[in-house]
């Protein structure tokens, strides 16, 4: 037992070496990530083809790993190409070198306009960049540089992946990478140096020539050829004489004329500055061989007009100003305001005296006066000075935001009938005149909800617009306010119509506030016929009937629009507003009894079809055709009926709250029938005045025929006869039409209570105005900004003819009818249809800026016109464009002329000493040195295919970029070596 015990009694304790450290699980997580983006082995591609790097798409997947709390993003760059078959290859491509070393020699891509930088310093199209995740990080110390160097070289060993792997190193605006790519047998070496000032020795091609040998080390002598790329960026900041066409706005002026000008109505276009700053002019030698051209540090075989390929791009000024956005951009900052109008200049200007005080809250009482006092020689100019001389009791007159001049042209501008010499007699301006236009210009308002382009609303937007960029920011837009609001109550008091406004009801496609000028409308149309009316029947029998007035224009028929044609032209005839034959006119309740007992009617529901036979008709319009009552035989008058009451959306929107909060019980739903049968009751009253002793199916067969239905049947004689009867719902126990007409009484329209109260609806709508704030008259008016921005646009544009812009206008529209057509829009959204419309202005404007300096208005030959329009359109919209010709084309002549222009001025050179075009080259040569400024940026590319690092090795290609600026110098290596010997 004792020996059994004694080997468990020991314990002996186990230490596992072969935990992970840090650093593994590090590479184990690169490796996984390769792993599963499939970076797996050697997948070979087709050849690049000439300008695929910027024409081709280029996608990238990232993921994140972290070595111990350090987080790094591993993310992977690859140009989109069609997918080979490589079905029967994986012999033949064993000892084949990687894709990226084979791009490293491919000269197809040299110089990129649009590219990732390591494709434009190593031509690569596929490869993985391992990068700190955050900003702020950087790996900075040189051992962690050899760390994840050498992390990176232990996981493309272990995977075989092929593509390059790179770290980013030193602070990310360096933009400094090493990286390795293996291959079976090979390694590639990406090397790079970062420096601010650059040696002398370098900045020319022999240097960097003796940079790239020494770096190579190549054993054998001689050595292989260098195949060279060299690419000179020339600059043009000034252009001289070229200046920017567009004038700045003359604020002073109210009617503009010149360039840049104002005039009220129209909205200004274009950029205040030059929206061109530069023109970047890149020639370049694509194959050149070492010994064939000379670059030293004394003389130089690099002429840029001897560059056998030139390509231009133009830098744009950065958000340059733009009248059209600033104007737009400045209204909609009104939209964040809190302040009230009364804030912004003071004191109410109503808030005077008793006396007007009275006449305010008073307002109700006018219609109970005789006859409105007669005031002659009325116009808008008259009521300014009356206003003004309210608002002066508590600003003084230089306080005022608008000086009067201003104020003036704008409000005949907005009221051109107040210019003319006779008392204004309300009838409608000449812009109801016209019929409205059909084109897509000016129906953007139905999809941007804010008013025709020719309305009093759509010019107002525009005024305030320009009121509250040049001429009193937010107190000018609320003094002008003021004044229009004046001026509303005005024409409302002396029954002068509106001009700018469509007649008829308001018209819901529109913004709210265009709803309300036009209930306004509406209610002094009715107001002045009821005077005139008043007037005139003093002396005419109001019996009378006027059949030639039922064709004029109507179109708000009964309920459910069900009155048939007949109907229709005799309620579009006359309005019932101006049959009134008595002081007294409607009668807000039925008092008149004295008069209903004599006519014989003493019991309302009593009184049955012969006591109402007896009573004298009254309210005729005109006669129904040949229809007759179905009880005495007596013609069937259309009577003279009540106009529904016009509505703008927020009262309808009130009105269905009210409906829908009486909920579904019985009670309720009889209530709602009975609010929404008003016009149903005054119309059965109207055609019981005029028709007496009609009966329910009488009144049908007129207002809804179809519920009327007659059937041929043979009556006792054998005849065949029309036998008719009410329809199915109308025949239902308690139908409201039943119950209606049984309610009704034969009273003619223009005693009824009225169904539309003018008075009421005016007040509401001039308060209404009246509390308006800045912002919400902005919030209200920016979809007729914006409109009318578009409008401008597309005007601008069609003088240009863009495609590119056309395809911007049209998602302009799309995105604002989507955002505009719903109340309250967000900001955000809003910002961004102003800067789209901002980006429009600039594009055009860039455009005209291209077409003056490249003159290309002053072409003779209209082939040579249309290439420079051509070439100004890709200017436009390539990141680069070629110049056909280099520096012998048409385009290219202009460009050495600007350069040699500008070069001229800089130097202060006489005009005398033009370029000549004749002589040697050597001549030429030395003509042209001063034709250009020193070279912004030098770039070149050298290449060789050289064995390392031993005579016998595979010889693999080896490849140097170079890139220097005025405080930049960059070199980025690619060193090839055989590893097979190792």
């Amino acid at each position: 037992m004792a020996a059994d015990s004694e080997p468990e009694s020991e314990v002996f304790e186990i230490t596992d070496f072969t935990t992970a450290s840090e650093w593994e699980r590090f590479i184990s997580k690169v490796e996984e990530v390769l792993n599963d983006w499939k970076l797996i082995g050697n997948s070979l591609g087709k050849p690049l083809e000439k300008g695929v790097f910027t024409s081709g798409t280029w996608e990238e997947k990232s993921d994140e790993i972290s070595f111990a709390d350090f987080k790094f993003s591993v993310t992977h760059h690859y140009l989109v190409q069609e997918s080979t078959d490589k079905e029967g290859k994986d012999e033949v491509l064993e000892d084949v070198i990687p894709q990226a070393m084979q791009d490293l020699l491919c000269m197809n891509n040299d110089f990129p306009p649009r590219a990732h930088c390591l494709v434009r310093w190593y031509g690569l199209r596929e490869f993985v960049v391992i990068a700190p995740a955050a900003n702020s990080d950087a790996v900075l110390s040189e051992s962690k540089c050899n760390l994840l160097l050498s992390s990176v070289s232990i996981a493309l060993g272990n995977t075989g992946c092929q593509v390059p792997l790179f770290v980013q190193i030193h602070h990310k605006w360096r933009r400094m990478y090493v990286g390795e790519c293996q291959g079976p047998g090979v390694r590639t070496d990406f090397e790079m140096v970062h420096l601010r000032k650059v040696p002398n020795q370098y900045t020319h091609l022999s240097g960097l020539l003796d940079i790239f040998k020494s770096k190579i080390g190549c054993p054998l002598t001689p050595l292989p050829p260098v195949s060279i790329a060299i690419r000179f960026t020339y600059v043009l900041q000034d252009w001289q004489q070229y200046f920017w066409p567009q004038q700045p706005p003359d604020i002073d002026a109210l009617v503009g004329g010149e360039v840049g000008g104002l005039e009220f109505g129209k909205l200004p276009f274009g950029a205040c500055e030059d929206p061109i700053s530069e023109l970047h002019l890149a020639t370049t030698w694509p194959h050149l061989t070492e010994g064939i051209i000379v670059d030293n540090d004394v003389y130089s075989d690099l002429d840029p007009i001897q560059a056998p390929h030139w390509s231009v791009r133009v830098r744009k000024a950065d958000n340059p100003q733009c009248l059209l956005g600033d104007f737009v951009t400045e209204f909609f900052k009104i939209c964040r305001r809190k302040e009230s109008t009364d804030e912004i200049l003071g004191r109410s200007t109503f808030e005077e005296e008793g006396r007007e005080i009275a006449d305010i809250t008073h307002a109700l009482s006018k219609l109970t006066e005789p006859a409105p006092v007669p005031i002659h020689k009325l116009s808008v100019s008259n009521m300014v000075h009356t206003a003004k001389k309210k608002i002066r009791k508590h600003r003084g007159v230089e306080e005022s935001p608008l000086n009067n001049d201003v104020l003036n042209t704008i409000l005949l501008f907005l009221f051109p009938d107040a210019a003319s010499e006779k008392p204004l007699d309300g009838t409608s301006s000449t812009d109801n005149n016209n019929p409205p236009s059909e084109s897509e210009e000016y129906n953007l308002y139905n999809q941007f909800k804010s008013a025709p382009s020719d309305s009093l609303t759509y010019k107002l937007a525009l005024c305030l617009c320009m009121i509250n960029f040049y001429h009193g920011g937010l107190k000018g837009v609320a003094h002008l306010w003021q004044e229009f609001v004046l001026e509303m109550r005005f024409r409302w008091e002396n029954n002068f119509l509106i001009p700018g406004l469509a007649s008829g009801p308001p018209d819901l496609r529109c913004c709210l506030l265009h709803q309300k000028l036009q209930m306004l409308n509406c209610c002094i149309e009715r107001k002045k016929a009821r005077d005139e009316g008043r007037k005139t029947n003093t002396s005419d029998n109001v019996t009378n009937t006027y059949p030639g007035d039922a064709g004029k224009a109507g179109d708000q028929l009964g309920p459910d629009n069900l009155k048939d044609m007949d109907k229709e032209k005799g309620e579009m005839g006359k309005s019932w507003d101006s049959w009134s034959d008595s002081e007294e006119e409607f009668f807000e309740c039925l008092s008149d009894t004295e008069e209903l007992k004599g006519n014989g009617q003493e019991g309302g529901k009593k009184g049955g079809p012969k006591e109402m036979a007896n009573l004298k008709p009254e309210g005729r319009l005109i006669q129904h055709g040949k229809l007759t009552l179905l009880h005495n035989g007596e013609p069937l008058y259309i009577p003279v009926t009540q106009e529904p009451a016009p509505m703008t959306e927020d009262l309808l929107e009130e009105q269905s709250e009210v409906l829908a909060k009486l909920g579904t019980s019985a009670e309720g739903a009889h209530l709602r029938a009975r609010m929404q049968s008003a016009c149903l009751l005054s119309d059965m009253e109207s055609f019981k005045a005029a028709n007496p002793g009609c009966f329910l199916e009488d009144f049908v067969r007129w207002y809804s025929p179809r519920d009327y239905i007659e059937e041929e049947t043979i009556d006792e004689k054998g005849n065949m006869v029309l036998k008719g009867e009410l329809s199915a719902r109308m025949k239902i126990p308690s139908n409201m039409w039943v119950e209606a007409w049984e309610t009704a009484k034969p009273i003619p329209a223009r005693r009824q209570r009225r169904l539309f109260d003018d008075t009421r609806e005016a007040e509401k709508v001039l308060h209404y105005l009246a509390v308006q704030k800045p912002a919400d008259l902005a919030r209200h008016l920016l979809p007729c900004v914006i409109h009318a921005a578009v409008l401008k646009v597309k005007e601008e544009e069609s003088l240009e003819n863009i495609s590119s812009v056309k395809k911007i206008i049209k998602q302009i529209i799309s995105h604002s009818s989507k955002v505009l057509h719903f109340p309250n829009p967000e900001d955000k959204k809003l910002e961004e249809i102003i800067h789209q419309i901002t980006n429009v202005e600039a594009i055009i404007a860039r455009a005209r800026s291209l077409k003056a300096k490249f003159g290309t208005e002053r072409c003779e030959q209209e082939e040579e016109k249309e290439d420079l329009e051509r070439f100004v359109s890709c200017l436009l919209e390539q990141p680069e464009v070629l110049v056909v010709g280099a520096g012998r084309g048409h385009a290219g002549r202009i460009i050495h002329k600007l350069f040699v222009n500008a070069q001229r001025a800089a130097a202060m050179a006489p005009a005398e000493e033009e370029l000549k075009r004749t002589g040697s080259p050597e001549e030429r040569r030395q003509n042209s040195v001063s034709d250009f400024p020193p070279p912004a940026g030098r770039e070149l590319i050298l290449r060789s295919t050289v064995p390392r690092p031993a005579p016998y090795s595979r010889a693999l290609p080896q490849r140097m970029y170079s890139v220097l600026t005025r405080e930049d110098f960059r070199l980025a290596g690619a060193f090839s070596s055989d590893t097979s010997f190792f």
